[in-house]
């Protein structure tokens, strides 16, 4: 098998791995109505949202980027634009996780997927949020990332753990991505007037699943149109 063939088959069977074994099924079922969010646009649940605790690179094991690859940069491309005027929300179409052990592996396995299949640089997500309602370091505030062609530069990309088709993300989920919203505003890293996009608005995807798109359509800053 040549290098080339044997790296991809790597990637994919983290991939597989990923998927069928790094997350624990959620004891609660712990998916919720859309209708808990009310109708028409909002920001809510806004009651007694807790802050937001983000989990930084070192503490889930990212690796080093990879700054050999040539299919992106050689090296790591701040935003062009800052305070950033858009935010992509996505998923990232495996398991969910629902504690802090299980969203750290698979943060470690998104990322090995995304550099060794995709041949980027790093995890394409400036944040992943998990089931567990942390937020993970990806890219972080600063840097460019690689999940939308003609956003990374100018927006933040945001990544919920987990498949959301068919399931709504648990509340601690989506509390914790309203939250990091927020901060980002109040940290100057997102426009006050910014605007909130599905994935599949400005690429070709289902990201970030019907029951998730959903869920920000009804969110304070959703736009219909870029």
């Amino acid at each position: 098998m040549s290098p080339r063939l044997r790296r991809f088959s790597t990637a994919w069977m983290l991939l597989l791995m990923l998927c069928a074994s790094c997350c624990l099924a959620n004891p609660t079922g712990g998916s919720i109505d859309t209708n808990e969010f009310g109708s028409g646009k909002s920001s809510a649940p806004q009651q007694q949202r807790k802050d937001v605790r983000i989990i930084g690179r070192a503490e889930w094991g990212a690796l080093e980027p990879a700054d050999h690859r040539q299919t992106e940069t050689s090296r790591p491309r701040p935003l062009k634009v800052q305070p950033a005027p858009y935010a992509v929300i996505g998923h990232t179409a495996t398991q969910s996780c629902y504690n802090e052990a299980k969203c750290q592996a698979s943060c470690r396995l998104i990322q090995t997927f995304h550099i060794e299949a995709k041949g980027w640089l790093d995890v394409g997500y400036n944040f992943l949020v998990g089931g567990d309602g942390n937020v993970y370091e990806g890219r972080g505030w600063d840097q460019a990332g690689a999940h939308t062609h003609n956003y990374n530069n100018r927006s933040l990309g945001l990544a919920l753990v987990g498949d959301f088709t068919f399931k709504t993300p648990p509340l601690e989920q989506l509390e914790a991505t309203l939250g990091l919203l927020e901060l980002a505003v109040a940290k100057d890293k997102l426009a006050r007037d910014y605007k909130l996009l599905g994935q599949r608005q400005v690429a070709h995807t289902s990201s970030p699943g019907d029951k998730l798109f959903n869920v920000i359509r009804t969110w304070e800053h959703w736009s219909e149109s870029p």
